[in-house]
């Protein structure tokens, strides 16, 4: 079976593209072309990559007609929550037009893949104590633009699944992270501050911003493995949560990274990490999921962040 992975130079495409191999699958993915591969750097010979930017229909549907995969992970994004409020007209654009592209791509020339429509617990945004765990039926309250696109490209999906029969499993995935998330993100900036000050790179103060925000976090690998069952097993039509039903404070999140490093590190709050809005707590229900597919996460919160620490460790 040919696949095709928008995003897949990513975090959690080239993670994904890694899963397929072993099974397989013909991989092709979608690049642009200031796109890095430091993250498929190890197996890039083994997938197809295509220059192409989802924005631009002719590109995308010009592709397709070569490719004609059986299913496509439709993972590229702008995906950096604080990126959205100083870029939010790109954000939207990003998100939702390229997703755009590709189902009309996918409709023009007649093709019938199944694709999945990879979507975010920050569609959810406020969830009132009462909602908690966090299940598919729940308000969407988005609190950025980023999970305003989001929400877009969920019903977009749901909504060219209903007119035009395409085959689509969407899902939404709750924080996750492991080797290769971008240094952006929360728990990875304090790995890589630590990998850091560990190599005497930086003074022993790590900055931080919001530790008092609750998330849900999973493992990338249980993630892309939730990926390929939700298109081996899920329902088009459908949306899924995955999560891993437990909730942890980033400040806890800190605490066991800062357990795996013999350094004496002082942690200061730095205001410019601070977002304008913040989603303050997120505990999802995957029950819908599990029923379908069989999915739970499998590796343990604690081997994840000793995992992304020791991914920094090698690369500061």
């Amino acid at each position: 079976m040919t696949v095709l992975i928008t995003g897949i130079t990513g975090f959690v495409g080239s993670h994904l593209a890694e899963f397929l191999l072993d099974k397989g699958l013909k991989v092709h993915g979608l690049e642009r072309w200031r796109s890095k591969h430091d993250n498929i750097t190890a197996f890039q010979d083994r997938v197809r990559l295509h220059d192409c930017d989802l924005r631009d229909a002719s590109a995308v549907r010009e592709v397709l007609s070569r490719v004609r995969p059986g299913r496509i992970y439709h993972l590229a994004a702008q995906s950096f929550v604080p990126t959205s409020w100083t870029a939010p007209g790109e954000t939207l654009t990003t998100n939702i037009l390229g997703q755009l592209n590709l189902f009309e791509a996918v409709r023009q020339l007649r093709l019938d893949p199944v694709i999945l429509v990879a979507g975010s617990s920050e569609e959810y945004g406020v969830v009132n104590p009462d909602e908690l765990p966090v299940r598919e039926t729940n308000p969407l309250r988005p609190l950025s633009p980023y999970g305003v696109s989001k929400i877009g490209q969920d019903l977009l999906g749901y909504q060219y699944y209903r007119s035009y029969g395409i085959r689509i499993v969407r899902t939404r995935a709750f924080n996750h992270t492991g080797p290769r998330r971008g240094e952006v993100f929360a728990e990875s900036t304090f790995a890589k501050q630590i990998a850091l000050i560990e190599k005497g790179l930086q003074k022993p103060t790590l900055l931080v911003g919001n530790l008092a925000a609750r998330r849900d976090y999973t493992d990338v690998r249980d993630v892309v493995r939730g990926y390929w069952l939700a298109l081996e097993k899920g329902k088009p039509g459908e949306v899924y949560n995955l999560c891993s039903g437990k909730e942890q404070s980033m400040r806890q999140i800190l605490s066991i990274l800062l357990e795996l490093t013999d350094e004496r590190i002082r942690v200061r709050r730095d205001p410019a990490r601070l977002r304008p809005s913040d989603v303050m707590r997120l505990r999802g229900d995957c029950a819908k999921f599990r029923k379908r597919t069989g999915w739970a996460p499998r590796i343990p919160l604690g081997q994840t962040l000793q995992d992304l620490l020791n991914y920094w460790r090698e690369r500061v």
